[in-house]
């Protein structure tokens, strides 16, 4: 057996599992909350959290959690390797049936993930990664695109994001595409289906560890607005904000956020 490859196999159990009880929900007359501005919560989120911790927990019980739907605690902090999931990132498209949204699962260790599954249970395409292992698609080899030329990248971006005028200083300087959430769009990313995605505006470590480890794996580059990597399981889940890409375009993209990112305007406050 291969390294941590208990952690994938139980990670894509989880998935898998949480996946068949979203799907129980999608595209049926369900309650949407409202947990913030623009932040909706379902009973699908709640029930795959429920799954996907339960699950987790009973095979790893010494390692941490952090999720989107638990309340946080600093025990994480003193673990070594601690699990981050989003049970639903996508809420918006999910309750408005695009079927552009993901249960992710990573593993974490030190700071850096080290296993990542993502499952679409719109369509059933499961992508998974461990580190120095690839990352793969349905079980086949994934790879991220080669363009190399920012004005043709096709590059990944949030409805949200688009309707507030974020996205619109970037449009004549590259092929701006509207996708679903973060997640999916990395997953996306990491089997070529677009050459890159970034966020000016600030989203939680859940959104976007296990899609970090699926475009890295797949060849590409993932990094902090200040072009240094990411680090996970910090005291505070928000992170500023997020550049990925196939690697080849990651240089020019960061030098067009630094020439236009000021002229953004700026996201109403994300919680946590």
């Amino acid at each position: 057996m291969t390294a941590l490859s208990r952690e994938r196999e139980v990670a894509v159990e989880a998935a898998r599992a949480a996946a068949t009880i979203i799907r129980r929900y999608y595209k049926t007359d369900l309650q949407v909350e409202m947990k913030g501005h623009d932040d909706p919560l379902t009973a699908a989120d709640r029930d795959s959290n429920t799954c996907i911790q339960e699950m987790l927990a009973a095979a790893f019980p010494d390692d941490g959690w952090l999720s989107e739907e638990t309340a946080d605690s600093t025990d994480r902090l003193g673990r070594r390797r601690v699990w981050i999931v989003d049970p639903l990132d996508g809420t918006k498209e999910f309750t408005q049936q695009i079927p552009e949204f993901c249960v992710c699962i990573a593993l974490v260790e030190d700071g850096r993930p080290i296993v990542a599954v993502e499952i679409n249970p719109a369509v059933d395409q499961l992508f998974c990664a461990v580190r120095g292992q690839g990352t793969t698609v349905d079980g086949a080899p994934a790879r991220v695109s080669g363009q190399r030329d920012v004005a043709q990248a096709e590059v990944l971006a949030s409805r949200s994001e688009d309707k507030r005028g974020e996205w619109d200083v970037f449009k004549p300087r590259c092929k701006v595409v509207l996708t679903g959430s973060v997640a999916f769009k990395l997953a996306e990313m990491s089997a070529g289906r677009g050459d890159a995605t970034f966020t000016l505006t600030p989203k939680n470590e859940w959104d976007i560890c296990a899609g970090s480890l699926l475009v890295e794996e797949a060849g590409g580059r993932v990094t902090g607005l200040d072009g240094r990597p990411l680090q996970f399981n910090q005291p505070s889940p928000l992170r500023p904000g997020m550049v990925a890409s196939n690697g080849a375009l990651h240089d020019g993209l960061m030098a067009l956020i630094a020439e236009l990112g000021d002229q953004v305007p700026k996201a109403p406050p994300r919680r946590r």
